[in-house]
Parts: C-alpha cells; sequence; structure tokens
C-alpha cells in the first residue's frame, strides 16, 4: 500500500463520468492505497517543511454521492509517497506558489506527479516552440503590432491566450476582419499580456485530438474532439462531441518526437493536442479523456499510470 494525495479543485464540482483525477481515485482504491484529498488553499509552508490540511477520501464510481471524506487532519506533505499535482488552471502566482510548496516536500520516497519544475517550465501553448518541427505556423508576443502582422501573413489564425483551459478566450480572426484590432486588445489585455496566433487549420473540422502520454509512451487511441455547427473549436467544453480514434501514422511521430522529452522533464502524465498532422498544444497540468478513451475502447488507462507510478516507487 501506497498514501497517495491528489491535489485539486473541490471534488463537489467535478462530473464523476468525466473526471481524470477521479478516474486515478478510482483506480488506486482498487489497488488498496490509501487517498488523501487536498485543495490547493489547504496547502501551507512552516519552517522549511510543506504541510497541507487534508482529508483522506473513498471514491464510488456513481454519477451521485460520489465521493465521502474524513474529518481534516495536518500533515506533512513528505508524509506521502505520491503527490498527484491535478489541480486546473489558471497558471497564475498561485499556481506557482503551489508548485513550491510540492517541490519542498519532494525527496526520494516523496514523488510529485508531475514534477513541479516541469508543471512551471513547460506552458502549455509555449512548450509546442521546442518540438517546431511538429507545430502549424505561429507566433508569440505581447506586442499588438508583431501579432496584427503575423494574421496579416497567415490569413485566417486562431488567437488563443497562454494561460487559458477548456478553448477559454479563444478566437478565430483573418487577416480582413475588422474585429481583429479589438480582438488583440482583449487577448493581450491591451499590450500587457502575452498570446500567440496559430495558423488555421482546416483539419479541426475533423477532430481536434487529444491523446494521452504515460511516462513518454502514447496510448494508443487519441479522442478527437469535433466542434459543433456553432463553434469553430472542438473542446468538449464548448459543445464539441467526442470520437475514439487509433494513433495515425503521423500521431506516432509526433509522439517519438515529443515522448522522450517529457519523460526527461519527469512529466509522467500528459495530453497532447493534434489537429490534421500538427501538434498545437502540449497539456501537462491536468490532462483529461481518461474515462472517455477507457469506456470507448475498454481500456484502464489510469491502471497503466499506476503501473508505472508502483513501478518507480515500490
Amino acid at each position: 500500500m501506497i498514501k497517495i494525495a491528489v491535489v485539486m479543485d473541490p471534488i463537489e464540482g467535478i462530473n464523476p463520468n468525466k473526471d481524470s483525477s477521479f478516474a486515478m481515485m478510482l483506480e488506486a482504491q482498487k489497488r488498496g492505497h490509501e487517498i488523501h484529498y487536498i485543495t490547493a488553499d489547504n496547502l501551507y509552508c512552516q519552517h522549511g517543511e510543506s504541510w497541507a490540511y487534508s482529508q483522506q477520501i473513498k471514491v464510488f464510481d456513481q454519477s451521485d454521492n460520489w465521493f465521502a471524506l474524513k474529518p481534516k487532519q495536518t500533515l506533512s506533505l513528505k508524509d506521502f509517497n505520491v503527490i498527484l499535482m491535478r489541480k486546473d488552471p489558471p497558471f497564475d502566482m498561485e499556481y506557482i506558489m503551489d508548485t513550491y510548496m510540492l517541490e519542498l516536500a519532494m525527496s526520494d520516497t516523496t514523488h510529485v506527479i508531475n514534477k513541479p519544475q516541469a508543471l512551471r517550465d513547460a506552458n502549455e501553448k509555449f512548450f509546442t516552440e521546442h518540438f517546431a518541427e511538429c507545430t502549424p505556423e505561429n507566433l508569440i508576443s505581447r506586442n499588438p503590432d508583431t501579432l496584427r502582422q503575423a494574421v496579416q501573413e497567415m490569413g485566417d489564425a486562431i488567437v488563443k491566450p497562454m494561460d487559458g483551459m477548456g478553448g477559454d478566450s479563444i478566437f478565430k480572426t483573418g487577416a480582413h476582419d475588422k474585429n481583429l484590432n479589438v480582438i488583440l486588445e482583449t487577448v493581450t489585455q491591451n499590450g500587457t499580456k502575452t498570446a500567440m496566433i496559430q495558423k488555421f487549420i482546416p483539419e479541426i473540422s475533423q477532430g481536434d485530438k487529444r491523446i494521452l502520454m504515460i511516462n513518454g509512451q502514447p496510448v494508443p487511441y487519441a479522442l478527437a474532439r469535433i466542434p459543433s455547427d456553432k463553434d469553430f473549436r472542438g473542446n468538449l467544453a464548448k459543445g464539441g462531441t467526442g470520437k475514439g480514434l487509433p494513433l495515425s501514422k503521423s500521431d506516432r511521430r509526433i509522439c517519438e518526437i515529443v515522448g522522450p522529452k517529457l519523460k526527461a522533464m519527469g512529466i509522467v502524465f500528459a495530453g497532447i493536442d493534434v489537429i490534421g498532422e500538427y501538434l498545437t498544444e502540449v497539456n501537462v497540468t491536468s490532462p483529461t479523456c481518461i474515462r472517455e478513451l477507457d469506456k470507448i475502447f475498454d481500456l484502464n488507462i489510469a491502471g497503466d499510470l499506476f503501473d508505472c507510478i508502483e513501478q518507480d516507487i515500490l
């Protein structure tokens, strides 16, 4: 038995039928591990040691009453064998502070997944720049004039902030769009926040594929998130629908390029996004789609993840 802490957003607000953190807790419980639930506001540091007000948790694979909590107790983070950092973005200074507290707890007997330094280093949009041979034409800046010029050169383009998730604040625009200036003003907050311009990929109509990676190796199937007829975004949170697909030859090529760097950085669980033949994002904070892929293909992705975790620490 190992002692596991899951740092996540409030569990009462999740959808247990779709939540990947919940899938991980179900698997850990099935294996007889002791699971503790921690929200980020219950982390603290004192005298050079990281602590938490944690609650031991039991989970139930059902649509209502899916968890039961024991009373809070104060524990050192070093009391845990594994800490799963599963808090959703925004990736702001508070998130960074959380990673500092988790990093302070790391030792030969306390493993944090994903590695806190990697969470800070691998911005989910910017990290694709390490794999430029796989990405569409893009440009990153906070300067509206520079961004505007990129759109003029690309034609149809996507504008997105660097710290969003779930399709929030993503715009499709073009060289002749009279709304371009206001889009850039909005996303960059008048030139004070960095944004990405990415050439629009028409293959989005066939789905934005989420490929899950465990210790640098891909799950052999992807979830293609297909936009509704009312939106260009495939995100499930924005009305997209999920379709399971085996990985293509192009998908596997991208995974072979991205996987070794993920593993080297200590990113044990990641979700890469692929549209057509292009890598568009590398999600390392709280990747989703475990439950959807498990259901479609009769997989146990959380089981594969815990096989990897247990191999390292038992």
